[in-house]
């Protein structure tokens, strides 16, 4: 499963407006890029696809693919104030950059 916090729901229902997609699910994928790092994507998506997992979090529909799922299962999608600049961050205890931060 995936979870928004409540100031990511309001960043995408926003971002949602302005462009018009409302109501439209939120899809979440993520790649392994040759480094060995997990790169993450985002995007409204109203397709179904044959195996998508959907969510709701916050309100919010989320799809994600069989084929991401594994590697996003338990990820956090928050959107936080990161030196003065507001980003979206994923925490997710499947990626081995976050792994190697993790203390203890």
């Amino acid at each position: 499963m995936i979870t928004l916090t409540p100031e990511a729901a309001q960043l995408i229902r926003e971002s949602a407006k302005q462009t018009s997609m409302q109501g439209m699910p939120l899809r979440v994928a993520v790649t392994l890029t040759p480094t060995g790092e997990f790169h993450y994507a985002l995007g409204f998506d109203d397709t179904n696809r044959e195996g998508d997992n959907l969510f709701t979090t916050e309100g919010i529909d989320v799809v994600v693919a069989p084929q991401s799922m594994e590697q996003l299962n338990g990820t956090v999608i928050d959107y936080v104030d990161i030196e003065g600049k507001k980003e979206v961050i994923f925490i997710n205890p499947n990626d081995p950059a976050q792994k190697d931060n993790t203390p203890g």
